[in-house]
């Protein structure tokens, strides 16, 4: 097991800023025409009749003559990401009968990332978590708006879920470590910083945690049904008894006496992203989203009578570079609506250089939480921001020691050098270089006014730096920099949409409830299509939170089946 001393590979991280091709990081759901906002009434649930020109949509109808196959099982797991894989390897191993299926040709993308709560790992290392703090810092996080007893279900059960996925891990040759950076104040305020995030290595290298669990799966004899596109649950009296699924054969049902929905957010469906996330949309210009995940299940679930979180929960990374003069927000209406940018992650742009608006003027703290600046940016000209910094960077970045998946300092000490850092940008040709400040703010599109403003501002940036006191936005001295040694660089940037994580309210044993809040017999979700977790962001300095909560839930729902939990 390694700890502090990180064992990354330099290609492994660098490998995150890659170009995205837009039709396939953009890919847009198969969903109807949009409206302006759909009615969910007090508890989130829809309380008037859907039409053709609404996001949720009219439940789709199959005739009896139109199925071509049956299928029986216990218990069908819909969607074979990270929520229903932690299901599906549970059942396994409790004997439960089981039906994976899921809309893709593949298991979708890992997000490597996994966080668990006083781990082994954590006690090898010496690290005690304050679980009552936790808690209650998660619950800040959602203003309240959350269930504090399915908060805790991942809190008190992320360890054993960490220690079952290691040993599976072991067997393809893969070691955890612990991920833990200095303990610091961040974000210009005390926050609540646990060590949580756990990494197996080499991460990002196939096969990743969820292909190893696949092929587990196989080699115990269950078979994950791809290319199975669910079409709707079979429901009623207020209960689910399976799901039908569209296939290349033509349309095939599974009746099951439970069903798990681990079908993951709907980011990639610009519909519905329009219509529940404005804010979101608003201050994003590129996708780093899975592009399976369209909403399917949040649809299915509310035809079936659940009731949805009313409040939006994006998870959205300051890290979605564009060219000057580019604007946040879709390019289109409809579903074949994309964001502008195609570099979805330039991992730089969650470093806390200066940050400046249009006009040329600083607007926000740049070391506050990936989606605070992106938030803020809908305050400014184009909903994006520049980012400035000189030939120090480098060194820069190491004092500032961020947290999360923007922390580079163990790449840097590697030998990883700037330009590998921004290959992405500077290949594109949107990372700006140049021998002097004035030079630099007309590459950057600055004119007249706004260019004044520029350099007055860095002239101010470089005197906090100087005093070591951001007089203005109170940011960190420590993660302060001048801009003096050229060449001196900038790029545009706004946010990089990765998921979204409201979904269907559910209990702390991930029963999905309905617009009374009573469990809907037989129906249970997962991850990112359930929600009562998050709410108006992602708590991001509770690295690994996102992908902990979604195997521990799944995980959970199995256990709770075989009456193991």
């Amino acid at each position: 097991m390694s700890n502090t001393s990180m064992q990354l590979n330099r290609r492994d991280f660098l490998g995150l800023g890659a170009v995205a091709a837009v039709g396939a990081m953009g890919l847009a759901g198969c969903a109807p025409q949009t409206a302006p906002e759909k009615n969910l009434g007090e508890t989130g649930a829809a309380t008037d009749a859907p039409t053709a020109a609404d996001w949720l949509g009219v439940e789709p109808e199959v005739a009896e003559g139109d199925i071509v196959e049956t299928l029986d099982t216990d218990f069908l797991i819909i969607g074979a990401g990270t929520a229903g894989l932690a299901a599906a390897g549970a059942a396994a191993d409790l004997g439960l009968n089981f039906i994976v299926c899921d809309k893709s040709n593949q298991v979708p993308e890992t997000r490597e990332y996994l966080g668990g709560v006083d781990t082994a790992y954590a006690k090898a290392n010496n690290v005690t978590i304050d679980r009552p703090k936790l808690l209650n810092e998660l619950t800040r996080y959602a203003s309240g708006k959350c269930n504090q007893k399915l908060i805790k279900r991942w809190i008190d059960d992320s360890a054993e879920y960490v220690d079952w996925v290691t040993e599976v891990m072991k067997d393809a040759g893969k070691e955890v470590m612990l991920d833990m950076p200095p303990a610091h104040a961040t974000g210009g305020t005390d926050y609540y910083v646990p060590y949580v995030q756990h990494l197996w290595e080499p991460s990002y290298v196939p096969p990743t945690r969820n292909d190893v669990i696949a092929e587990r799966l196989a080699g115990q004899g269950h078979e994950i049904l791809f290319e199975h596109k669910m079409v709707k649950l079979l429901h009623g009296d207020g209960k689910v008894t399976g799901a039908i699924f569209e296939t290349a054969e033509g349309m095939k049902q599974v009746n099951a006496k439970n069903t798990l929905l681990a079908t993951g957010g709907y980011a990639a469906n610009p519909v519905m992203m329009q219509a529940l996330q404005p804010s979101a949309v608003a201050c994003c210009t590129a996708s780093s989203f899975n592009p399976t995940c369209t909403g399917d299940g949040i649809k299915a679930g509310l035809w079936a009578g659940a009731s949805k979180d009313k409040d939006a929960a994006p998870m959205v990374f300051d890290r979605g570079a564009v060219a000057p003069g580019v604007d946040a927000g879709y390019e289109g209406t409809d579903e074949s609506a994309v964001f502008r940018g195609n570099i979805f992650q330039e991992n730089i742009g969650s470093q806390p250089f200066m940050k400046v608006n249009r006009h040329g003027q600083r607007f926000a703290n740049e070391s506050t939480p990936y989606d605070f600046v992106c938030f803020a940016a809908t305050y400014q000209p184009g909903g994006v921001w520049c980012q400035v910094y000189d030939s120090n960077m480098m060194d820069d970045m190491v004092r500032f020691e961020t947290v999360g998946c923007s922390r580079v300092v163990p790449y840097i000490e590697m030998g990883m050098t700037f330009d590998e850092y921004t290959a992405a940008s500077q290949e594109s040709g949107i990372l700006m270089k140049a021998d002097t400040l004035e030079e630099l703010a007309d590459m950057l599109g600055f004119a007249d006014q706004d260019k004044d403003n520029f350099l007055a501002e860095v002239e101010r940036y470089n005197g906090f730096f100087d005093k070591q006191e951001d007089e203005d936005f109170g940011k960190e001295a420590y993660r302060l920099s001048a801009i003096r040694q050229a060449p001196f660089y900038g790029c545009w940037f706004g946010g990089s949409l990765l998921t979204t994580i409201d979904g269907l309210r559910i209990n702390e044993n991930c029963q999905v409830l309905d617009e009374g809040l009573n469990v809907i017999e037989g129906l249970y979700a997962a991850g990112d299509v359930s929600g009562s977790f998050f709410s108006g962001n992602y708590p991001e300095y509770i690295v690994g939170v996102a992908c902990g909560r979604s195997s521990v839930e799944g995980r959970h729902v199995a256990k709770l089946l075989a009456g193991a939990a």
